[in-house]
């Protein structure tokens, strides 16, 4: 029988500072829906979602002043008046990562734990400590067992020297 690989399951982001990578980011114009993925050096992900349009189709303020901020924050540029979500895609951000805990709306004597960013938010240049190779993978940097070639063997081997 056929051997299935197992994954390291979820894992909920632990509270405290994080830095963090956007990786993808998704937005569903016309429902004001907009996702952003990010994962840390030790490659747990989280999702940041934001509905910045209510029921009626109406700008939710609340939720577009709390994306201006991160975007902003993201970026580190204060004086942006519009932004394309991908943009974000690549950069990093430092967060406080807080759990709040409700019941669940399907079993209310069951509580469910969300991992969710404070308001304290920075901008960063790239990770505090080493990326897992999982991550570093995702950001495009090379593997640790990768070697760069000699200097001048690719031109030699183009030239047949």
């Amino acid at each position: 029988m056929a051997r299935i690989p197992m994954t390291g399951g979820f894992t909920l982001c632990p509270e405290g500072e994080h830095v963090f990578y956007i990786h993808a980011v998704t937005y569903d114009e016309e429902f004001g829906k907009l996702e952003v993925k990010m994962v840390n050096a030790q490659g747990i992900e989280h999702r940041e979602k934001f509905s910045l349009k209510n029921k009626n189709g109406e700008l939710n303020d609340k939720a577009l002043n709390a994306f201006s901020f991160f975007a902003k924050t993201a970026l580190n540029q204060d004086g942006m008046e519009d932004i394309d979500p991908s943009d974000l895609v690549g950069h990093y951000i430092r967060c406080n990562v807080i759990h709040t805990k409700q019941p669940s709306n399907k079993d209310s004597s069951k509580m469910l734990t969300f991992a969710n960013l404070d308001r304290d938010k920075e901008p960063a240049d790239g990770f505090d400590t080493e990326p897992c190779q999982k991550v570093k993978e995702m950001i495009g940097e090379a593997s640790e067992t990768e070697t760069a070639p000699a200097p001048g063997s690719v031109l030699d081997d183009l030239l047949g020297d």
